[in-house]
C-alpha cells in the first residue's frame, strides 16, 4: 500500500482540517457509486483507511514511527507478525494489555450511521437563477419494516456467541522473538457483539440483515441562486443505519445547464442585444430578453457600439438571501451597413444608398455638437 500522506496528497505536517478537506475531496471522486472505472472502489478503501489511521492522533504518532506495521499492517521480515497483528498490537499488549484492541471493539458494538449516497442533477438555466422542486428516485437501503432492523424474526432474540461466551473478544496466545504473546482481538464470529443470530431466527424479508434495498421518489427543493458543483444536502436519505443507528444523507450534485442567449457571472448576467446604426444614433424603445421574460429598454440617443446599459435588478438571487438580486447587463451591438453604395438602395440589399448617405451627412449637420456623430460610420 502506498504511503498515507501520499494517497491523500497532503505533506507530513498537515492539519487535522487539511486531512480532512482532502479525504472528502478524493472520497467523493473514487466513491463506487460515482466512478464506475477499474480500480476505483479499491482506491477509495485505500483512502478511508488512510484517513482513519491519520485523523486519530495516536494512531497517527505510531504510523509516523513504524509505518503501517505500526497501525496494524504487515511487518514483513519477522516471523509470525500477521498472527500477532503487526507492531501496534505488539507494542499494546507489552504495554496496555490491549486495551486499544478492546476501545475498537466497542466502537463496533455500537450504532453505526449508514452510508451517504450521491445524486447528479441536471437544471435549467432558469431554474438555477428561480429555483425549483424536482421529483427524483433514489435506490438505497432502508431500515426493514418487518423486523425494525433488528434482523430477527418477530419474537425471535439474539443468542449468546458461542466463539467469545458473550465477551465481544478472544484472546490468542503467539509465540514471537519477544516470547509468548497474549492478545485480545475483536471475535470474529460475532463482530464484537457478543451476539449472532441463529440461521432459523432470521427475519425473512431482509434475510437477517436489518435493511433491504429499495426505489424511493423524493421532491428536492433548489433555492434559488444555485450554481454547477454545489451540492444540496438531503438529511436521513441515504442508506439505513446499522444496530439502530441513523441513516446517511443524500448529496444532490447539480449541474446547470448553459443558455445561448445569457452568461452568468456569480449574480450578474450577462446579454447582447443588436440594434441598427439609426437606432443608435437617434434612440428607441427596444425589446430583449431576460430572465424574466421579454422586457422593454430605452436606448438612448448616441448609443456607442459596445457600451453597456444596466438593467437593475433582473440578475441572479443572492443564495441564501433571496431578497437581493444582482444586475442584467446588457451590451448593444450595432449593426452597420454592408456592401458598396449605389446610385439606388435596391442595387445593393442591405447598403446604404448614396440619397441615404446625403441625408445622413444632413443630419449630422444639423446635431453635431463636438465633432460629427456620424463621421465614424460615413
Amino acid at each position: 500500500m502506498a504511503d498515507y500522506y501520499d494517497l491523500l496528497n497532503v505533506s507530513r505536517d498537515a492539519s487535522p482540517e487539511t486531512l480532512k478537506r482532502a479525504y472528502r475531496r478524493l472520497a467523493r471522486q473514487y466513491h463506487p457509486d460515482v466512478n464506475k472505472e477499474p480500480g476505483a472502489e479499491e482506491r477509495f478503501k485505500e483512502i478511508g483507511r488512510a484517513y482513519e489511521v491519520l485523523s486519530d492522533p495516536e494512531k497517527r504518532s505510531r504510523y509516523d514511527q513504524f509505518g503501517e506495521a505500526g497501525v496494524g499492517g504487515a511487518a514483513g521480515g519477522m516471523p509470525d507478525m500477521g498472527d500477532i497483528g503487526g507492531f501496534a498490537d505488539l507494542f499494546e499488549n507489552f504495554f496496555g494489555g490491549g486495551a486499544a484492541t478492546g476501545r475498537g471493539s466497542r466502537r463496533r458494538q455500537g450504532p453505526t450511521q449508514g452510508e451517504h449516497l450521491r445524486l447528479p442533477l441536471t437544471i435549467s438555466f432558469r431554474e438555477a437563477v428561480f429555483g425549483t422542486t424536482r421529483e427524483v428516485q433514489i435506490r438505497h437501503r432502508e431500515t426493514c419494516s418487518t423486523c425494525g432492523g433488528s434482523g430477527l424474526k418477530p419474537g425471535s432474540r439474539l443468542s449468546t456467541c458461542q466463539t467469545c461466551g458473550g465477551q465481544g473478544q478472544v484472546r490468542r496466545t503467539s509465540r514471537t522473538p519477544f516470547g509468548v504473546i497474549s492478545q485480545v482481538t475483536t471475535c470474529p464470529t460475532c463482530g464484537g457483539r457478543g451476539k449472532v443470530t441463529r440461521p432459523e431466527d432470521r427475519c425473512g424479508a431482509c434475510n437477517g440483515q436489518g435493511s433491504i434495498q429499495a426505489l424511493k421518489k423524493l421532491r428536492i427543493t433548489i433555492p434559488r441562486g444555485v450554481e454547477s458543483d454545489q451540492q444540496l444536502r438531503v438529511a436521513g436519505e441515504g442508506n439505513a443505519g446499522e444496530r439502530g443507528g441513523p441513516a446517511g444523507d443524500l448529496f444532490v450534485e447539480l449541474q446547470v445547464e448553459s443558455d445561448p442567449r445569457f452568461q452568468r457571472e456569480g449574480v450578474t448576467i450577462r446579454s447582447t442585444a443588436e440594434v441598427s446604426y439609426l437606432q443608435a444614433i437617434l434612440g428607441d424603445t427596444i425589446t430583449v430578453a431576460t430572465v424574466d421574460g421579454d422586457q422593454s429598454v430605452e436606448l438612448p440617443a448616441g448609443t456607442q457600439p459596445g457600451e453597456v446599459l444596466t438593467l437593475p435588478g433582473l440578475g441572479v438571487p443572492k443564495l441564501g438571501n433571496p431578497v437581493a438580486r444582482g444586475d442584467h447587463l446588457l451590451t448593444i451591438k450595432v449593426r452597420l451597413p454592408k456592401g458598396r453604395f449605389s446610385v439606388k438602395e435596391k442595387d445593393v440589399p442591405g447598403g446604404l444608398s448614396k440619397e441615404g448617405r446625403t441625408l445622413l451627412k444632413q443630419l449630422d449637420k444639423k446635431v453635431q455638437t463636438k465633432g460629427s456623430m456620424l463621421g465614424g460610420l460615413l
